[in-house]
């Protein structure tokens, strides 16, 4: 099974990590790895650098950040796989994240199942081999 770590929040404009959270991250991401589970894990900039683009019935419309509720916001994602939803839980709450900190006055992370093609019992079986020949060609499968 495949999970998204969502890592809620946002940075100040120009603010960076300083090294030690480089380092916790580095042990955290290493561990994943090693246990066979990291698949993904990057970063994002704050939402200074970011363009939101809404899609309406009224049209589409873009605005540039940053944007003010940082609880809506992603601070960067994991990609990982496991066994089950429990364990991507388990997994989120060893993450090395101190409230108050870069993502705001508490870290939140959202555990999200990743859709799989079995998800979609209403696909036509053509549309369901178009999709996985996609994700094999991006594989390189």
């Amino acid at each position: 099974m495949r999970f998204m770590l969502l890592l809620k929040g946002d940075s100040d404009p120009g603010e960076t990590p300083g090294p030690e959270v480089f380092e916790a991250m580095g042990r955290y991401n290493d561990q994943l790895a090693q246990a066979g589970a990291l698949l993904a894990a990057e970063g994002l900039l704050s939402s200074a650098t970011g363009t939101r683009v809404t899609h309406s019935k009224g049209g589409t419309s873009v605005t540039d950040g940053p944007f003010t509720e940082s609880k809506e916001l992603l601070a960067g994602f994991w990609m990982i796989e496991v066994g089950s939803k429990e364990e991507a839980v388990e997994w989120a709450r060893r993450a090395p994240l101190g409230a108050g900190e870069e993502f705001g006055s508490e870290a939140v992370i959202e555990v999200r199942q990743i859709a799989e093609l079995s998800d979609f019992p209403d696909m036509t079986p053509a549309q369901k081999a178009d999709e996985q020949a996609l994700r094999d060609r991006l594989t390189g499968a």
